[in-house]
């Protein structure tokens, strides 16, 4: 997992060149919805709650590194290896993602603050949407960068 500012982005060469400027050009006024980019990339800008951390659940994909960063609010986002956590139900393909039964609680985590970014690989399994303090409201984007 790469943590970083924003302004930071463009020095990683998992990044696309489209991502560096799709990422660079965004403004809280976009779209909520899919961005398709070039050979299955995409981008996907969304609003929600925060939720408690009792209602976080590990998940993690492995066709595709995503780059998280808010539009505003703040969130956690707890993380930990694949290796070794138990699937809640097998490998979903159509939807690149697995869900685990494991807890979160004990995980390390970063805060998104909309002044940095995440970037996680499929090796590394995440819990996102969750509240620093109390819920907010947030708005978050996920750029899917296929590998």
């Amino acid at each position: 997992m790469i943590i970083d500012k924003l302004e930071n982005i463009s020095k990683y060469k998992e990044v696309p060149v489209f991502a560096v400027e799709f990422i660079k050009n965004l403004t809280t006024n976009i779209n909520e919805g899919r961005y398709d980019f070039p050979e299955q990339n995409f981008a996907n800008v969304e609003s929600y709650n925060s939720k408690n951390i009792e209602d976080a659940k590990f998940e993690a994909h492995r066709n595709y590194i995503d780059i998280q960063l808010l539009l505003s609010g703040r969130e956690r986002i707890y993380y930990t290896g694949v290796e070794g956590l138990v699937e809640k139900a097998p490998y979903d393909s159509s939807r690149d993602i697995v869900f685990f039964n494991d807890s979160v609680k004990n995980s390390d985590y970063l805060t998104l603050d909309g002044t940095n970014f995440a970037l996680i690989y499929p090796h590394e399994a995440h819990a996102p949407q969750v509240s620093v303090e109390t819920s907010e409201n947030v708005k978050k984007v996920v750029v899917k960068i296929k590998i």
